[in-house]
């Protein structure tokens, strides 16, 4: 532990970690909770702006279609910024690509901000797209920037201070909420667009700061600027190992030049690893997590948790959430990556049975505890296990040849994931009541059994060496490779 602090603070990794973190993931996060507590006053503020502009009330169908527009353009804004990460961190590099992000975001905070003052909900409705744009981008830059600056010791560490940012702006995001902090009826603007000092931060003092050595030596072939990144961050020394790391990579890439996603779709040499994270991410959404986070106010409500008392209660998730961010980053490099997938997802699968159980004996006065606790014990099961791993294992999957491709095709799977469960799930209340909570259980049983015998392990492994593993699989005896070479015989 001491030697990863010693490592940090040699040069300005430990600095770079942090201003990453303040215009990347924290972003996501705090965008995903902050709309919670000033949501009345956003509502009571539609109204009020159409009746000046009408002269009527909008009916409440109006209303639920203008606050519905509100939550969602977040989650289109964010599937835009996911396709964006291609065009931008080619054109711009990495560094300059995240200082450009956070002004994105700067300007939906100015038209968050002077909406309520132009009384239009309308910019409110492009503030949100902006931010989900923003956000979608910074996600996928931030965690890409991580991976190429990290050596690979400590990368499975480093990498996962992406969670940590994203858990520390959903814990902002419903601290700065409460009602004696910023949750007042005429500061809901301002709750909205504290992200935009964190995005400031970084503007100023990103440029200052190295490149991503990976991307200089791969991309731009300035081995010299590579070196000097890398002393900056991790203090003086040779960096002879790493050197050697980038050269094979780069010798892979001059033999298979950067590909488009529609052309890695088709790529059989890394179908494995595509396999892999489209079932890791539509686990991560179908286990639960999402649902926990949009809709822990009614959850903890059913539950018998005093109205008043709930927003205290979700604060203690997001601290929850937060401390089992940074202890799996200190644990991840001894566990390694597959522990925490399956072990994390079977017992998430057996937390919803039990679950399911006690909402059916509600009418019980013990049971709200219980439910309570569950939803405690499940976050910091998620948190701790696949959720966190996930961060680290999408920089692991892909060489410098297919990274940026898979980055786009990965982000575009969260974002729609992320879309269709807020769209669906109210539905699957209604058809299946406390039974729904099933359907998490069987999916986080089926990622725990994918993971334990399909997905490699891939702690203190060259991203070579970790493709290598992915080409070896086989199911029934045959891998993608063996099948494509008897379809070109045939």
């Amino acid at each position: 532990m001491e030697t990863f602090f010693h490592q940090l603070t040699q040069g300005n990794a430990l600095l770079v970690i942090i201003i990453l973190g303040c215009g990347g993931s924290f972003h996501t996060g705090y965008h995903l909770t902050g709309l919670s507590s000033p949501s009345p006053h956003i509502q009571h503020f539609i109204n009020s702006s159409w009746y000046d502009r009408y002269k009527e009330s909008p009916g409440p169908q109006k209303v639920t279609l203008i606050w519905s527009l509100i939550i969602s353009m977040f989650a289109v804004g964010g599937l835009f910024g996911a396709v964006s990460v291609k065009l931008f961190s080619r054109k711009l590099g990495r560094k300059r690509a995240m200082i450009c992000n956070s002004l994105i975001s700067a300007m939906g905070a100015v038209i968050m901000l002077t909406s309520k003052t132009a009384k239009s909900f309308e910019m409110i409705i492009v503030a949100r797209m902006l931010y989900g744009y923003s956000a979608g981008l910074g996600a996928s830059l931030h965690s890409m920037y991580l991976g190429e600056i990290s050596p690979r010791k400590i990368r499975g560490r480093v990498t996962l201070t992406s969670a940590t940012f994203t858990s520390l702006g959903k814990l902002s995001g419903q601290f700065f909420g409460l009602s004696e902090i910023l949750g007042h009826r005429d500061l809901w603007n301002i709750v909205l667009c504290v992200p935009v000092c964190f995005s400031a931060v970084q503007v100023l003092v990103l440029p200052f700061l190295p490149e991503a050595p990976r991307y200089l030596f791969i991309e731009k072939r300035d081995d010299k600027a590579c070196k000097r990144a890398l002393q900056s961050l991790w203090g003086k020394g040779d960096y002879k190992q790493e050197m050697e790391e980038m050269l094979i990579e780069h010798m892979a890439l001059e033999a298979s030049p950067p590909k488009s996603p529609l052309r890695l779709m088709r790529d059989r040499t890394v179908r494995w690893q595509l396999v892999t994270m489209l079932v890791v991410y539509c686990c991560n959404q179908m286990s639960g997590m999402s649902v926990v986070s949009t809709f822990s106010f009614d959850i903890f409500l059913n539950s018998g948790v005093p109205k008043d008392k709930i927003r205290y209660v979700t604060l203690g998730l997001g601290i929850s959430e937060m401390l089992t961010s940074i202890s799996c980053s200190l644990l991840i490099e001894h566990t390694g990556r597959r522990p925490l997938f399956w072990g994390g997802y079977a017992v998430v699968s057996a937390i919803w049975i039990v679950a399911t159980v006690m909402l059916n004996l509600k009418d019980l006065s013990w049971v709200p505890y219980v439910t309570s606790s569950l939803i405690f014990l499940f976050i910091v099961s998620f948190c701790g296990g696949p959720g966190a791993a996930t961060v680290t294992l999408s920089t692991e999957l892909f060489t410098q040849s297919d990274r940026l491709a898979a980055f786009v095709l990965m982000g575009l799977q969260r974002w729609f994931m992320f879309s269709m469960v807020g769209l669906i799930f109210p539905f699957l209340i209604d058809a299946f009541g406390s039974y729904c909570f099933t359907l998490f259980a069987v999916v986080s049983l089926l990622g725990s059994f994918y993971t334990f015998f399909l997905l490699p392990e891939t702690k203190g492994k060259t991203l070579v060496d970790i493709s290598e593993e992915f080409k070896a699989i086989t199911v029934c005896g045959k891998s993608f490779l063996e099948r494509e070479g008897v379809e070109t015989k045939l």
